[in-house]
């Protein structure tokens, strides 16, 4: 397992985020983070199975159910050569998001106010996603833009394990509470 160093300004650049964040969601209520600390959480889960993945072989990534940004936004500050396009169907997590771009200055992502099956798919090296479905559901949504080179990472509670019967290649790594399951070669039928 590699470990992968955060960029320099990658901290500061949170520290920004979580100030927007928390000042947006007083009046829009787009994520259940209502502290610093609790946002931190948020960050240190969306970044943590980062160690988990060949970093340099993901050029393209998208995101599924962005949100307030969960993992999507932050795995952008994370990996800052990757191209990340987020979607988010939902307008006002939509609108903080390209909030969020524009403040901290992220040129590497796109935002789509779009649910992802219903945009034309093109290639990505990685696909991300936190609490949007179950996984057979989530590899159905996202079947087109699936390449046999590209990474699931899903986010996932305890139900992790019945939700993966029948799908090959998957790996899981548990961090407290959370299941991060990385998927390659899925078949996505």
């Amino acid at each position: 397992m590699a470990e992968y160093s955060l960029p320099d300004t990658f901290w500061h650049k949170v520290d920004v985020f979580t100030t927007l964040l928390l000042q947006y969601n007083q009046t829009h209520n787009i994520s259940g983070a209502k502290t610093k600390e609790a946002v931190l959480k948020n960050v240190e889960d969306s970044v943590y199975p980062l160690k988990y993945l060949e970093i340099n072989s993901i050029k393209n990534a998208i995101d599924i159910g962005t949100g307030a940004g969960f993992p999507g936004l932050l795995l952008a500050l994370a990996l800052p050569d990757v191209h990340f396009t987020l979607f988010e169907p939902i307008a006002k997590k939509s609108a903080f998001l390209h909030l969020a771009k524009t403040t901290l200055e992220l040129k590497n992502v796109d935002i789509a106010t779009n649910r992802v099956e219903k945009v034309t798919p093109f290639s990505v090296d990685l696909i991300s996603s936190r609490a949007v479905t179950n996984t057979k559901m989530l590899v159905k949504l996202c079947k087109a833009f699936i390449a046999p080179t590209t990474t699931l990472l899903f986010y996932k509670g305890e139900l992790v394990e019945e939700e993966i019967k029948g799908l090959s290649n998957c790996h899981i790594y548990q961090r407290d509470k959370r299941y991060y399951l990385v998927m390659k070669d899925v078949n996505a039928s």
